[in-house]
């Protein structure tokens, strides 16, 4: 059994409402997806995370070198993958190129061999999954405070127990908001902060030590990520646990934030940071210096599910009777080409998740959708 096909599709959807964090605005939700297929008409499904034109032409890159080989040599093909590109891709974009290749590869093993993804990760170490719910954008509204509680307010009654907000953009502001949302979902729910590596060390550490009183459960990128000696002094002035790593790439950008004590949780992103076969690596290395491992996720309803069968596997620091309870990431913004195109949409119920038990992801692209979403050249 050979591979015969690689084809990248890059599919977008316009949102009907504009929302935005510390960064930048979002009007369109646009993805590269890439399926993979066998001589015998077997086939799996990646998606890479970042600029969708530029991870497809990294598939196209990478397509040569991988057809006619077979497809169940994940590692060799993630290494044939690694080395074409060392010289000038140990970070960025073609590394999500890679990722979305390996990531369809571990769907395609799993559908070859009859076996969910978690399993052939080496075991299911458990069944469902806690789930945060990722929203609370900034939106042009009259009241942010009161439309960002209002927002947190419906998760909880949704089942979440756990939720990530932005903040970024002024830490008065932030304060605030923070405070909304503490008070209309009660001390009971766990609350994150994320603000997309906005600040400097002197803000970070405003914002930290202002927000403290309201529980926060981690403060996730609170300056660049290119500033590790940021992050590490940061984790000293603060009782909130420290997150980031979704700007980070392959294991050995990860060795550098934790040898330098940069987070208490790590979030490589799978879809960009080296796929599963790297991101299993990662977790193993976040497990001997005692870190959680949290992955970013966002995109597509493939990006969830490997998240989700990845963390149903892992080992989690430290060792009891009762193992610490894993955590998984579920985008709740606008977005059909999580919920249409990729079926069955995955749906948690009292915020959790269960791992599917279906061969390979236990999702696939609606193909007969596929065109509706996808963007010609």
């Amino acid at each position: 059994m050979k591979i015969s096909a690689i084809e990248p599709f890059v599919v977008s959807h316009k949102l009907q409402r504009e929302f935005y964090f510390s960064q930048w605005r979002y009007d369109t939700r646009t993805i590269c997806l890439v399926k993979i297929t066998c001589d015998n008409g077997t086939f799996g499904w990646g998606e890479g995370y970042g600029p969708a034109e530029i991870v497809k032409a990294g598939i196209e890159f990478f397509r040569p070198l991988l057809i006619g080989h077979g497809p169940l040599e994940t590692e060799n093909l993630w290494q044939l993958m690694y080395l074409r590109s060392l010289d000038y891709a140990r970070r960025g974009i073609l590394l999500s190129a890679l990722s979305a290749i390996d990531v369809a590869l571990w769907d395609l093993k799993g559908k070859i061999l009859g076996q969910p993804v978690s399993v052939l990760l080496g075991g299911r170490r458990r069944q469902s999954v806690r789930t945060y719910a990722t929203g609370m954008y900034f939106t042009e509204t009259e009241s942010m405070p009161e439309t960002l509680a209002a927002e947190a307010l419906g998760y909880k009654e949704q089942g979440f127990d756990a939720m990530k907000m932005k903040v970024g953009l002024n830490v008065e502001k932030d304060i605030e908001n923070v405070a909304a949302v503490r008070q209309a979902i009660g001390p009971g729910i766990d609350l994150m902060i994320d603000a997309n590596h906005a600040y400097s060390l002197t803000e970070a550490t405003k914002l930290a030590r202002a927000v403290e009183p309201y529980r926060i459960s981690w403060f996730e990128e609170p300056v660049s990520p290119e500033y590790y000696a940021s992050y590490s002094q940061l984790r000293e002035t603060t009782s909130i646990p420290i997150a980031g790593g979704e700007c980070e790439y392959l294991r050995f950008g990860f060795l550098r934030l934790f040898q330098q004590q940069c987070v208490d949780i790590a979030q490589p992103d799978i879809c960009a940071a080296g796929g599963l076969t790297e991101v299993k690596r990662i977790a193993d290395m976040a497990c001997t210096f005692g870190v959680d491992l949290v992955p970013h996720t966002w995109g597509t309803g493939i990006a969830a599910s490997a998240a989700l069968h990845l963390i149903a596997n892992i080992d989690m620091p430290g060792s009891r009777l009762n193992e610490a309870e894993a955590l998984m990431e579920l985008d709740r913004t606008e977005n059909p080409l999580r919920d249409e195109l990729v079926q069955p949409a995955l749906s948690p119920h009292n915020g959790r998740l269960q791992v599917p038990n279906e061969p390979g992801l236990g999702v696939n692209v609606d193909e007969n959708a596929l065109g509706g979403y996808s963007v010609q050249d």
